[in-house]
């Protein structure tokens, strides 16, 4: 529930108006590394809180979600800043499982540098990893903060090691952990520039002194390593010739380089973190605040106007056109709609009349919108606690609320000159899940919870099946799907899940005839309508040709169309399973009218009984959409992923290397699509996480019979 402080000038509401003066962080890493603690910590040893939360007891700041407090892991994004040095820092923390990925790519859009928090203890998973990539080709600014020391398995230079193997070059540390007395407790950092000891067992600050001198030979060993490291990406060509002759480099000339190199996303340093003893906290809030660049040196997403019209780069200027985006929405019972915001050009006010626009999410249950709003007022988020503050400079991020029509991935700007920013990489839903109220009453319930989740979850797509009457949701996986129906039950609705049905077609797959007749006399005028007709399968995808073959007037002309009205209504209806027949040729050969009997009404219905009877001798087959699907998947996963294909019925059609990854390949398969149902929990379970894939539908194709004969058994 989010809560609202009043007080403009309550402790610790970051108020900053100077762009330079702020620097936005995502945290990324697996489920699990540490993350939201390390914020937790960094939050406590900035004096935002008073003291730091715990996940196990639901009582982080940023794991405020009633599904984030029952899982103990992040479910949403959450943005959390904090003051050090008078640089405001929004850090935001992201769910590390795969299926909150859209959670993920809402930071990435809002942040201008990621801190890649890997466990000493876990390493990390094939997501990291390909995320680390992400960030390579978009030059975005990185750092690695080793997290979870205080585990007794926790291995410092292992963690560091896979790093540099997985990550590449010029990931290296800038401390190395110093244990206690007793060999495994970290109480301690060894800076590898200053070659000083920083040791925490007094707290924070720590004490600096002189390193003792069985500390001396990892020092040397590392801080070579680091200092040519640093002197490679410097802009002095001369400093490399100096250094290999001998000459001492100035510390504060190597901090300058270092920091210039981390902000280009040219070196990646390296702090080892301790949340619970607040071991290196102080050393990554500086890497966060002198390495990592401000938002003006970072660059911005294109814009457009709302009609597709060309517009000039942005700028992160405060007085420059405004520009902002909604990167989380979540509807609160007491506060309503609250935005998260990134303002990337001009100022945002309260009491401001904006422009709401949302384009290009219409598949996934956004339609196109415009709107012009008022913001009445602006606040900081702290997790769920919103304090208002006076202003947002471009740079910064906020929260609005009470907005009408705002949903995530919308653009904010002026109403005199109303913008699109292009939208991020969201990835596409492929676990569906079939709900259904459980009453009548529940029914209105669950449509408005519906409209308020899929406001602010652009990777859920709700779908109203008109063929299998189900209201699907597509979800990311198992989890996300969790966390789905949580929210819709705890906003009061009482609802069940059922299996989802694919919608399949009937078709006759030999030539037949059939014979329709409907007479019927019951006093006053009656029904007459008899009707010949011969049916031939089409190839596949020829859709419904209707010939009119009638010689002599035995059908007049102006009842041959109500014919064909029957023939399309019982292929509508199906003829065996209840699925739209598709594929055939209806040929009207003879019949018979009376002059006062017949009528539009009867001609139709002997048109379907026509078509009926033609199928107990055409025999009728059951086809199934197939699908072609795309899997990327690291090289040592191909055999597997390609046995799986094969045993879900499918064909492969190739592999090839992923042109985006070293080390990764596309099998590309046909699939029939009542085989892809869970495929996206399964391909996830085969490859430890690292599998993705795609699907498009491509065709129908003949069920085999033994399954053919067990849907037809059901519909009976």
């Amino acid at each position: 529930m989010a809560q609202r402080s009043q007080d403009k000038g309550a402790a610790g509401v970051p108020a900053v108006t100077d762009p330079t003066r702020i620097r936005n962080v995502v945290l990324v890493g697996h489920s699990g590394a540490g993350k939201t603690t390390l914020v937790e910590a960094l939050l406590a040893a900035s004096g935002t809180i008073a003291r730091a939360g715990s996940v196990t007891d639901g009582t982080t700041v940023c794991d405020h979600d009633p599904a984030a407090v029952r899982q103990q892991r992040s479910v949403a994004l959450a943005c959390a800043p904090l003051l050090h040095d008078g640089i405001k820092v929004n850090l935001l923390d992201t769910p590390g499982y795969a299926d909150f990925v859209g959670e993920l790519r809402a930071g990435l859009r809002a942040a201008d540098a990621a801190l890649f928090v890997v466990s000493a203890v876990d390493g990390m998973d094939a997501a990291t990893a390909a995320l680390w990539e992400e960030c390579a080709a978009v030059d975005m600014p990185r750092a690695v903060a080793v997290a979870r020391l205080d585990h007794p398995r926790a291995d410092f230079d292992e963690a560091v090691a896979l790093c540099q193997r997985v990550f590449g070059d010029n990931v290296l540390p800038l401390y190395l952990p110093m244990l206690g007395d007793d060999g495994e407790s970290t109480v301690g950092l060894l800076g590898l520039i200053t070659r000083r000891v920083f040791d925490y067992t007094g707290g924070l600050p720590p004490q600096v002194r002189e390193p003792d001198p069985e500390h001396l030979p990892a020092i040397v060993e590392s801080r070579n390593e680091l200092i040519e490291g640093i002197i490679a990406e410097s802009e002095d060509e001369t400093l490399m010739d100096r250094y290999l002759e001998g000459e001492e480099i100035d510390a504060g000339i190597l901090v300058e380089d270092l920091e210039k190199a981390v902000a280009r996303g040219h070196f990646y340093p390296v702090v080892p973190v301790c949340a619970a003893t607040g071991v290196g906290l102080d050393a990554l809030l500086e890497v966060l605040t002198a390495g990592f660049p401000a938002p003006p040196e970072h660059a911005l997403p294109a814009v457009t106007g709302v009609d597709g019209s060309p517009r000039p780069p942005l700028t992160c200027d405060p007085d420059g056109p405004l520009v902002a985006e909604v990167v989380r929405t979540t509807i609160d019972r007491h506060v309503g709609r609250v935005c998260v915001v990134r303002v990337f050009s001009g100022t945002l006010r309260p009491e401001q009349t904006v422009h709401v626009s949302g384009h290009g999410l219409a598949e996934r249950g956004h339609p196109d919108h415009d709107a012009d709003e008022r913001i009445a007022h602006l606040y900081s988020p702290l997790g769920a606690t919103l304090r208002e503050v006076g202003v947002a400079v471009a740079g910064d991020i906020c929260a609005i609320t009470k907005s009408g029509s705002a949903e995530t991935g919308d653009t904010i700007s002026a109403k005199e000159n109303p913008l699109l920013i292009a939208p991020w990489e969201m990835p596409e839903p492929l676990l569906p899940v079939a709900i259904v109220a459980k009453s009548r009453s529940d029914e209105d319930t669950l449509a408005r919870n519906l409209g308020r989740l899929v406001a602010g979850d652009p990777t859920m797509r709700l779908e109203r099946n008109p063929e299998t009457h189900q209201l699907v949701l597509w979800c990311m996986g198992e989890a996300h799907a969790d966390v789905v129906l949580d929210r819709l039950r705890a906003g009061g609705v009482e609802l069940d899940t059922e299996p989802v049905r694919v919608a399949l077609r009937e078709t006759l797959t030999v030539p037949a005839r059939g014979h329709g007749r409907h007479v019927k006399q019951s006093g006053g005028h009656g029904q007459y309508a008899v009707c010949d007709i011969e049916v031939e399968p089409l190839p596949r995808g020829g859709g419904f040709e209707f010939v009119d073959r009638v010689v002599g007037g035995a059908v007049p002309h102006n009842y041959i169309p109500s014919v064909e009205k029957g023939v399309r209504a019982q292929m509508e209806r199906g003829l065996v399973a209840g699925h739209p027949v598709v594929d055939l040729r209806v040929t009207l050969v003879d019949g018979k009218a009376h002059s006062v009997d017949s009528s539009d009404a009867a001609f139709q219905t002997a048109g379907a009984l026509a078509l009926r009877d033609a199928a107990d001798q055409g025999q009728p087959a059951l086809l199934e959409p197939v699908d072609e699907v795309t899997v990327r998947v690291p090289d040592g996963n191909v055999g597997a992923v390609m046995g799986d294909l094969s045993g879900r019925r499918g064909r492969v059609l190739g592999t090839e290397p992923d042109p985006a990854s070293e080390g990764r390949t596309l099998v590309r398969a046909e699939v029939p699509a009542t085989e892809l149902l869970r495929y996206a929990v399964e391909l996830r379970a085969m490859t430890s996480g690292a599998g993705t894939f795609r699907r498009h539908f491509v065709r129908y194709d003949p069920m085999p019979a033994h399954l053919a004969d067990q849907i037809r058994k059901e519909h009976t």
